[in-house]
C-alpha cells in the first residue's frame, strides 16, 4: 500500500482551474478500489492519498493522469507502507498486498 503526498508547486494558484479534473479524477480512483481515503494536508501544503491495490508502476502512472499533477499544481512523493499489523478493521490492507 502507499500514501500519495499531492505537496503543492508554485503554481498553487492555479489549483482552482484544473479543480472540477482533479476532484472527478479522485473519485475514478475511489470507484475503481484504488483509493481509501483523501484529505488535505494543513495548512494548505497539498493532499494525501491512501492508496491499495496497485503496484509502485501503476500508481505512478494514475498520477500522472491527475490534472493536478499533470499541469504542475502538485509535486507527488509517493511513500510505501508494507502493512505488518492492523487493526482488525483495517486487515483487508495486510491481506490483499500492495
Amino acid at each position: 500500500m502507499f500514501v500519495a503526498l499531492l505537496k503543492f508547486s508554485s503554481q498553487k494558484d492555479r489549483a482552482g482551474d484544473f479543480m472540477d479534473g482533479h476532484k472527478a479524477w479522485l473519485k475514478r480512483g475511489f470507484e475503481d478500489g484504488v483509493f481509501l481515503l483523501a484529505g488535505s494536508l494543513p495548512p494548505g501544503a497539498g493532499g494525501g492519498i491512501l492508496v491499495h491495490n496497485l503496484d509502485r508502476e501503476a500508481l505512478e502512472a494514475r498520477l500522472a493522469e491527475d490534472p493536478f499533477v499533470a499541469e504542475d499544481v502538485v509535486r507527488p512523493e509517493i511513500i510505501e507502507i508494507a502493512p505488518a499489523m492492523t487493526d482488525p478493521r483495517l486487515d483487508f490492507l495486510a491481506t490483499r498486498g500492495g
